[in-house]
């Protein structure tokens, strides 16, 4: 089965896929969908199709892509988010919340992002447990990091 509708009876599947899409709509968690690669957008990709996105995608509802690189399988990567015209603060916090339940089954370290919606303040991602990386990078680079289970950063 390739669709999760609740992160703990689904956690075993979780653990297992690489790559997915968290789907919530009016601040509930719909599903959780296997994607067999990760969703990747160019910067100038991001700026026109996902305006485009955003524009066409009617009411409350939030698509959360991540996935697990390869070359470093302890982190996840969000990778891309659209939200429809209409989504609320509660429908997108919901989802980054089943991404923090995610990474913790997982077992991951952290949580990395490239931030290129200038919507999205510093001052809220850092209330929510993100900080600033790579600051010698171009762009807006975030990590939320998580303690293991054997105490490792």
């Amino acid at each position: 089965m390739t669709v999760v509708e609740r992160v703990d009876e689904g956690a075993e599947r979780l653990r297992r896929w690489r790559a997915g899409v968290i789907i919530t709509e009016g601040g509930e968690l719909r599903a959780i969908r296997r994607r067999w690669w990760a969703k990747r957008k160019s910067y100038f990709g991001v700026q026109i199709a996902g305006r485009l996105e955003h524009a066409l995608v009617p009411g409350d509802i939030c698509r959360l892509y991540y996935h697990q690189p390869f070359s470093i399988p302890d982190f996840l990567t969000l990778s891309y988010v659209v939200s429809g015209r209409a989504c609320r603060y509660a429908t997108f916090r919901k989802a980054t919340r089943v991404l923090d339940q995610i990474a913790r089954i997982k077992g991951a370290w952290a949580i990395v992002c490239h931030l290129s919606n200038a919507r999205i303040s510093d001052r809220l991602l850092e209330r929510w447990g993100w900080t600033r990386h790579c600051l010698d990078m171009r762009g807006r680079h975030y990590i939320k990091r998580f303690e293991s289970a054997d105490g490792r950063p």
